[in-house]
C-alpha cells in the first residue's frame, strides 16, 4: 500500500515538475533567441488553443507566420501586447508549440519569446519581471486543461455525427431495400399470373396437335 501511494506522489511531482517553466533558446527572426520555455502533458493544439484565447480575451489578436520558405513559420505573434502579469510594458510576444517528439503526441513544449523594439526584451528584463513571464505561463493550465476538453468534446462530436450520418445511410437502404422487395412480390405475383396465361395458351396448343394427329 505504502508502495501505491509513493508511486502515485512520484507521478504528481512529476506532472508538476513539467508544468513549471524554465529559460531557455528558440531560433526565430534568423537569430536564436532568449525565451521561456514550459512543457505540458497536453497536446500542441490545446496549448495553442489556450494562450490564443486568453491573448483574444485581453484584446489582442493572433498573426500566425506563414510561408513555404519562412522560417519562422507556425510562430504565433501577438504584437505591442499589454500584458500586466508580466510587465509594465508593450511589447510583442512571440509563441511558438511545438509537438516534444513523434512518439510523445500527447506532451508538448511552449516557447514565449518577448521583443521589445525590434530586440530580445530579455536581455534587459530583471530576474522579477522574468520571475513574472514563467509564473504566467505556470498559471496557464488550467486554460490549457478546459481547451484540451473542448478539443475532446468537439472530436467525440464528430464521432457522433458521422455514426448518425451512417443510421441515417442505413435507414435510407432499408426503405430502398424494402420498396425493392415490395416491387419484386409484385413482379412475382405478375410473372405467376403471365405464367397460368402462358399455360393456358400452351395447353390449347398441345391440345391442336392431338386433334391434328387423330
Amino acid at each position: 500500500m505504502k508502495g501505491t501511494f509513493l508511486l502515485i506522489a512520484i507521478l504528481t511531482a512529476s506532472i508538476v515538475s513539467k508544468a513549471q517553466s524554465y529559460e531557455g533558446n528558440i531560433q526565430f527572426d534568423k537569430k536564436k533567441q532568449q525565451a521561456i520555455v514550459i512543457e505540458h502533458n497536453y497536446p500542441a493544439q490545446a496549448v495553442e488553443n489556450a494562450i490564443v484565447l486568453k491573448m483574444e480575451k485581453l484584446g489582442y489578436k493572433a498573426k500566425e507566420e506563414k510561408g513555404i520558405f519562412n522560417k519562422d513559420k507556425g510562430f504565433i505573434v501577438f504584437k505591442n501586447a499589454y500584458i500586466t502579469e508580466i510587465s509594465n510594458d508593450r511589447m510583442d510576444y512571440i509563441i511558438n508549440v511545438e509537438r516534444k517528439s513523434r512518439k510523445e503526441s500527447d506532451e508538448s513544449v511552449l516557447y514565449l519569446v518577448m521583443m521589445k523594439e525590434g530586440k530580445n526584451a530579455m536581455i534587459e528584463m530583471d530576474a522579477e519581471n522574468v520571475g513574472k513571464a514563467k509564473v504566467f505561463l505556470n498559471n496557464m493550465l488550467p486554460e490549457i486543461e478546459a481547451a484540451h476538453l473542448e478539443i475532446q468534446i468537439k472530436e467525440q462530436e464528430e464521432v457522433v455525427t458521422k455514426a448518425e450520418k451512417k443510421l441515417r445511410e442505413l435507414k435510407d437502404d432499408q426503405v430502398s431495400l424494402e420498396k425493392k422487395l415490395q416491387q419484386n412480390k409484385t413482379d412475382q405475383e405478375s410473372t405467376q399470373k403471365d405464367i397460368e396465361v402462358q399455360k393456358n395458351s400452351l395447353g390449347i396448343l398441345i391440345g391442336k396437335r392431338k386433334i391434328e394427329k387423330q
